[in-house]
């Protein structure tokens, strides 16, 4: 199964799409855009979204839903919002359908247009804000804490699974806090919350930053993100937090009677990361030969495979891997025993190959005279023949050092594909030849970054939280810069 793809050095893209579909992680679907997130697909999704709901509850968060549809005016109340997510709306504007006198199908019923257009959210701060107004009064009721998982819609027409369609899944946190330090410490936090979680559990290292003015989520003062690199030398925005000031409560009304009787707007922010993450997991560690997921968040961590010949064999190593199966789950650890007997062991071992399973147990008469198993391990197709107690030691073992293994190996990348330039020149041979993040100095002006995009299409990807003070001269404009930016092209 796996050597049917695509390789990644003669076409990426095509690998990755191949990939998405054969290992059954979603498809397209037969809306235009959108896709079905197949089981193998959702059943990552629903472990990252496990951990990452109680880092957020950790951290004081509650879940709340809030309406799919958000009225036009709405949007408008916030300008530089509104702005930003005109072009990417998806518009209700009628509310019922009816049978056409000619017969020829069903049309949309022009006496029942709406009052006013609604708008399917591309995401929730108006809708939100709108409420926010009802639920906070006083110092009392801050800070306010809430995360929803939700759907949203952002028209796109050149999409890519889990990367880019036009309705995906995320979660999206909405905070109100009585001050503006309040306001930032939360944005910071939640950017590290994201770091943590996707340099832990999905074994991606990420560089922790500020993006520029022009990149900024439409109506913050400032956005906090994490960027990844992919194995082709592109980056990818893994999550953003942003510092949203008082422009929402401005826009919405939202006042509080501090201690002293006084009323004040609020401050706020929002943070969120979506089903993007699983673009990012996929291209960060997959092979040609598959997928190769963490052990953290992989559906199937543990895959026995017995090897027969007749009911009577496969009932012996039945009963001899009944054990082995409920003291690995007993231990927290996700174990399949494939004992289908529709499928050949040898399908089988290309089909969890494909799919990214950690670890692979075989065992045949061989091993049930020896008392042994042969263990396989995803990352390095590494193969050990392990006696049966001391088979469930190495399996913990080895998950551990597998987390270890495939993040060491995508940080190695990164450091070697992370180029210092101080020419222009310079700068587009690296971003031609070799990829990655390029860091460079930069005169702070949206003119010079606009330019760089225009004549090259690498962004500033972020400021570096920890980029250290430099002088130096903007690489293209040769003004004066104090520290160096990373650029890339990007997903």
């Amino acid at each position: 199964m796996g050597k049917n793809l695509t390789k990644r050095a003669e076409d990426y893209s095509k690998w990755y799409n191949e990939l998405v579909v054969k290992a059954d992680l979603a498809e397209n679907s037969g809306v235009r855009g959108c896709m079905v997130i197949k089981p193998y697909g959702y059943a990552i999704w629903e472990k990252m979204q496990a951990q990452l709901d109680i880092m957020f509850k950790e951290t004081g968060h509650e879940n709340a839903y809030f309406p799919l549809f958000i009225p036009k005016s709405y949007l408008s109340k916030e300008a530089s919002h509104v702005e930003g997510f005109a072009k990417e709306c998806a518009v209700v504007t009628h509310y019922r359908l009816k049978n056409a006198e000619d017969g020829s199908g069903i049309i949309v019923d022009p006496e029942a247009k709406l009052e006013e257009e609604l708008i399917v959210r591309p995401t929730s701060e108006t809708i939100i804000w709108d409420t926010y107004r009802r639920w906070v009064q006083s110092y009392r009721d801050l800070p306010l804490l809430i995360n929803q998982w939700a759907n949203v819609v952002r028209w796109e027409m050149r999409t890519r699974l889990f990367l880019r369609t036009a309705e995906f899944l995320w979660q999206e946190g909405h905070t109100a806090h009585a001050t503006e330090k309040e306001a930032i410490a939360e944005a910071e936090q939640m950017m590290n919350v994201y770091a943590e979680f996707v340099e832990n559990y999905m074994a991606v290292p990420v560089i922790k930053g500020t993006k520029t003015a022009s990149e900024r989520f439409a109506g913050a003062l400032e956005t906090y993100c994490i960027e990844a690199l992919m194995q082709d030398g592109k980056a990818l925005q893994a999550g953003t937090s942003h510092f949203l000031g008082q422009n929402f409560a401005k826009a919405f009304d939202v006042k509080f009677a501090t201690k002293e009787g006084v009323r004040e707007y609020v401050w706020a922010t929002s943070w969120g990361v979506s089903t993007r993450l699983m673009g990012a997991l996929i291209m960060t560690h997959s092979d040609d030969n598959g997928l190769v997921l963490p052990p953290k968040l992989a559906p199937i961590q543990v895959v026995i495979v017995p090897i027969y010949k007749g009911e009577d064999q496969l009932d012996a190593i039945s009963e001899r891997v009944g054990p082995l199966v409920k003291e690995l789950r007993s231990k927290g650890i996700s174990v399949k025993y494939d004992d289908r007997d529709t499928q050949k062991p040898g399908f089988k071992f290309n089909e969890y190959e494909l799919k990214g399973v950690p670890v692979r147990l075989a065992i045949g008469q061989r091993d049930m005279d020896n008392g042994t198993f042969e263990v396989a391990r995803r990352d390095t197709f590494e193969k050990q023949t392990i006696k049966g107690d001391e088979v469930v030691a190495k399996i913990e073992f080895l998950l551990e050092d597998i987390q270890l293994n495939i993040h060491n190996k995508a940080l190695e990348h990164r450091r070697t594909h992370i180029t210092e330039v101080d020419s222009y020149e310079e700068f587009k041979e690296v971003l031609e030849n070799k990829g990655g993040f390029i860091s460079a100095h930069w005169d702070g002006t949206p003119e010079t970054e606009e330019l760089v995009k225009e004549q090259t299409k690498a962004t500033i990807r972020c400021i570096p939280i920890d980029a250290k003070e430099e002088a130096g001269v903007c690489m293209v404009t040769g003004k004066p810069s104090s520290k160096r930016v990373l650029f890339a092209k990007a997903y």
